[in-house]
């Protein structure tokens, strides 16, 4: 089934960190929010990373993501997939993350959020010479415990 719209970027001036998902699961389009499926673990993440409570509504913890200068998008704009599951992306189309850092000149790192989020940023955006940096994935998929997400993902804190 082809998936022709991910959700627009969540960015405000001032942004010096830009976290790259592949792209939205079924339930986040649905929401129209980033990460909106319970089981991923970004939202757990980011409230230990950074004091943001996972009980706040999504449009405050999206404001205090921002105001911490941590925008949010999608390396892909559109593919084809059943269901949610990375492994099942075809035919990814790229978002234009070169209109993105032109925008938002204060972006100096880029994390990606995964192994397929890595994978697309590399073979569509292999000249943007910005600092980047693999996260393992917040998806409940990537087999690994909440703490070594954790750990790993408190990098953000050392650039922020």
């Amino acid at each position: 089934m082809r998936s022709g719209c991910g959700l627009s970027p969540l960015i405000s001036p001032g942004c010096r960190i830009l976290i790259l998902g592949s792209y939205p699961s079924v339930l986040s389009l649905k929401a129209g929010e980033y990460y909106a499926n319970p089981r991923n673990m970004f939202w757990n993440i980011i409230e230990s990373i950074f004091s943001i409570p996972l009980t706040l509504p999504y449009k405050e913890r999206t404001s205090l993501i921002l105001a911490r200068n941590v925008g949010l998008w999608d390396v892909y704009s559109s593919c084809d997939r059943e269901r949610s599951a990375d492994i099942r992306i075809k035919n990814p189309e790229p978002n234009d993350i070169r209109w993105i850092i032109s925008q938002y000149p204060t972006i100096d790192v880029i994390f990606l959020n995964g192994r397929e989020a890595e994978k697309g940023f590399k073979k569509f955006f292999p000249d943007i010479s910005i600092a980047t940096r693999y996260l393992p994935s917040s998806s409940p998929a990537h087999a690994v415990r909440l703490s070594e997400k954790i750990e790993k993902w408190n990098v953000i804190n050392e650039i922020n």
